[in-house]
């Protein structure tokens, strides 16, 4: 069988080798991977047909559904470039992504297109809308064509536009926590690599189920399906209202593999799960940020016959590391080691290699790092470089540049070459001369059972420069959230310097931003605006 090296291949392979095994499941709905090619051969010849040219952009505003999936691969198959829009996002969020990077095709429902509005005559490189339902051409902006789903796949069959896997694929757009929005451009080959890397130490086979529970315009949440594709295995959408939906589909599709980020596996390992879970699901993998120990043991408690990965990824590079669960017993708080077909270094900032348990920034070099951020040259700059000359795979006599991924976070490696995440630059709290992590202080909050969720941040202070202030929910038990009795606790488990200056109460859940991450920027603004009122 052939090698995929193009993203939409992913599907063309497995179906050429198992036409009729499933690939896709979203609700009642399930779709062979011979269907599912179809489907994206014909909604590649429909976007061709609307006079698509190579490496436009094509933007998806959808809840997680099978349109979602087809639109994916379609679009890079057409020759063109995908841009999944969270479905969480506002409006006005989706005309500047529109607007950002130039999309000339955008596919939604006709709910959310109605909820557009006038947003969309504000895009003037819209040239049609797709909708996955009834069309309305009263409310379409001048200039813009109105189409159906359907009718989109009735177009006549043609070839798609020349490809080699260096093309742009796909932009996704980070949350935007600070500031603007920013388009990640990732190839082809970041993708595909991306997707046989996961698969890899996954171990990712035909017969695997993987549930498909984070946004797929999160990076994370793509690679369900690029890395099951990959496989040949089958992929469940959800859109999940509550935890208790993820318990309950876990157990209805039989799930062998689950990845979530640790707001998600807070909530879950809360709740009671059926035995049987534990039967099938093989391993439960974390991403976008620390997995709290207490998290990790509840959980391992409820499937222990399922095999934990810890995982830290870039959206600039799609993966990076991951611990293998042999090693979580005897090191739980690492982020791993590189993926496979990736390199991890660990530089100080005249780029100059740390020395084991030294802490500097983590930098991604091989073929995941992406292509820079969408039209924008000086943020580009800022996390793209050039790997100085003398690091592991730079030698001397190599006259051609190479860029690398400079990710911001500080980490630290051991002896053993075992990477430990420390905290993000942008996000650590100096107080009293120390650098501290808000996830340092979060994991002693979270150990102490005290509270349901909860986030630190650091606020100004005219003598220790920074304090530590806490928000956090009640505990799942029922039990009021005491302050008091939380404080308590830090100050028998941390050093002066980390024990938090207050805590204050919040209705769970915390907000989230787009990607389902605790919104620690949004939180901390808040509480700064209650205080000058």
């Amino acid at each position: 069988m052939p090698e995929s090296s193009l993203l939409h291949e992913l599907i063309s392979t497995a179906a050429d080798k198992s036409p009729d095994a499933v690939a896709l499941s979203s609700g009642v709905q399930s779709l062979r991977y011979a269907e599912l090619w179809l489907q994206v051969r014909s909604a590649a010849s429909g976007l061709l047909a609307l006079g698509l040219q190579r490496g436009e952009r094509v933007a998806i505003y959808l809840e997680k559904r099978t349109e979602t999936v087809v639109a994916s691969f379609a679009a890079p198959a057409a020759g063109a470039v995908f841009v999944p829009l969270n479905p969480l996002l506002k409006p006005e969020q989706v005309g500047y992504v529109l607007r950002d990077c130039g999309v000339r095709v955008l596919i939604t429902s006709p709910e959310r297109f109605e909820a557009l509005g006038e947003t969309l005559a504000q895009c003037p490189s819209l040239r049609c809308v797709v909708l996955t339902g009834a069309v309305d051409a009263a409310q379409t902006p001048a200039g813009v064509g109105l189409l159906g789903w359907d009718e989109l796949l009735a177009a006549t069959a043609r070839p798609g536009h020349r490809l080699i896997d260096t093309d742009v694929a796909a932009i996704l757009y980070t949350s935007g926590s600070t500031g603007k929005p920013k388009g990640v451009v990732l190839s082809h080959r970041n993708m595909v690599a991306g997707a046989k890397s996961v698969a890899s130490y996954l171990g990712n086979v035909p017969t695997d189920t993987l549930l498909a529970a984070l946004p797929l315009s999160f990076d994370a949440g793509f690679s369900q399906l690029t890395t099951a594709f990959h496989a040949g295995a089958r992929v469940v959408l959800l859109n999940y209202l509550l935890p208790r939906d993820v318990v309950k589909i876990l157990a209805r599709e039989q799930i062998t593999g689950l990845t979530a980020v640790p707001p998600l596996y807070i909530q879950l390992s809360q709740l009671d799960w059926p035995a049987g879970i534990d039967t099938h699901l093989r391993y439960f993998a974390n991403t976008g940020g620390r997995m709290p120990r207490e998290t990790l043991g509840l959980l391992r408690q409820r499937v222990p016959s399922a095999k934990p990965f810890l995982m830290y990824g870039l959206t600039e590079a799609f993966r990076s590391t991951y611990l293998p669960p042999e090693e979580v017993d005897r090191r739980p708080d690492s982020i791993g080691k590189a993926i496979p077909n990736a390199e991890i270094l660990v530089l100080r900032e005249d780029g100059s290699a740390c020395a084991p348990e030294e802490p500097g920034e983590l930098v991604h070099r091989g073929a995941l790092v992406g292509l820079g951020y969408w039209g924008d040259a000086e943020k580009t700059a800022e996390r793209y470089k050039l790997l100085p000359a003398g690091v592991p795979g730079r030698q001397d006599g190599l006259q051609l540049p190479e860029y690398a991924v400079f990710s911001g976070d500080t980490v630290r490696q051991d002896a053993e070459g075992f990477l430990y995440f420390i905290g993000r630059r942008d996000e650590m709290i100096k107080s009293s001369g120390y650098r501290i992590s808000p996830t340092e202080v979060e994991e002693v909050l979270y150990a102490s059972q005290l509270v349901g969720e909860c986030v630190a941040f650091g606020v100004d202070h005219a003598s220790l420069g920074q304090v530590i202030q806490v928000i956090a929910t009640a505990p799942a038990d029922g039990r009021a959230l005491d302050s008091a009795a939380l404080l308590v606790f830090c100050r028998s488990r941390m050093p002066a310097y980390m024990v938090p200056a207050g805590c204050e109460a919040a209705e769970g859940p915390l907000p989230r931003n787009p990607n389902g991450k605790i919104d620690r920027k949004l939180l901390a603004g808040q509480w700064l605006d209650r205080q000058s009122a």
